[in-house]
């Protein structure tokens, strides 16, 4: 019978495991998509052989649906707590705040929020349920975002609250297919798009 610390060492091993492949399915699913993203692929960014997946995971498909839960769920957290950490702050200041935490968190901080960025649409519905569920919540922060702005007078006038933060988070999320850091630092494009979501939004 093995040792309470042989067992412990174990399961520390076989959990190191597991997350070095949800590390890398997330690598793999923001760079080729649901469709692209083969298991052998993934297992080879872990350095684990194939077929060991399956004892971590029953399928594919589970191991990219904790994947895109996994995303979902670190997007709203980053930003609640950017949105809670500021001193007091106008309305619009809080979403410039909002602004910069999508945009750092999706192309700079976490592979599995850009999963999710990029695969939300492409799943089957029982892999997407959870984290679409997470999506939910994050739009919720937003639209509370955007109401406080039109109740404080600074939304401007005849601006439907619901398409401004369709557009706006759509363009935010559409700088994983495009932005570049050898074209410019991300700290400019990060004021850049504050800039023009200010303005596009002030009344």
């Amino acid at each position: 019978m093995p040792s309470e610390s042989t067992a412990a060492r174990a399961a520390s091993k076989s959990a190191r495991t597991r997350q070095r492949l949800l590390d890398a399915a997330a690598e793999v699913l923001g760079e080729k998509g649901f469709a692209g993203s083969r298991l052998v692929d993934i297992a080879d960014r872990a350095q684990v052989q194939a077929p060991a997946i399956y004892y971590y995971f029953p399928s594919r498909e589970d191991l990219i649906e904790e994947v895109m839960h996994t995303g979902a769920a670190a997007m709203r957290a980053h930003l609640q707590r950017t949105l809670e950490g500021l001193s007091p702050a106008s309305p619009m200041d809080r979403i410039t705040a909002a602004v910069e935490a999508h945009l750092r968190v999706e192309l700079e901080l976490s592979h599995y929020a850009r999963a999710i960025i990029r695969n939300a649409n492409q799943l089957p519905e029982p892999v997407s349920r959870r984290a679409l569920a997470e999506v939910a919540r994050y739009n919720d922060v937003w639209r509370g975002l955007l109401a406080d702005l039109q109740a404080a007078g600074a939304l401007r006038p005849g601006l439907d609250p619901a398409v401004a933060r369709m557009f706006v988070l759509g363009a935010l999320n559409w700088a994983a297919e495009w932005w570049d850091p050898e074209r410019g630092a991300l700290d400019a494009l990060v004021a850049d798009v504050q800039s023009m979501v200010r303005h596009a939004l002030s009344a």
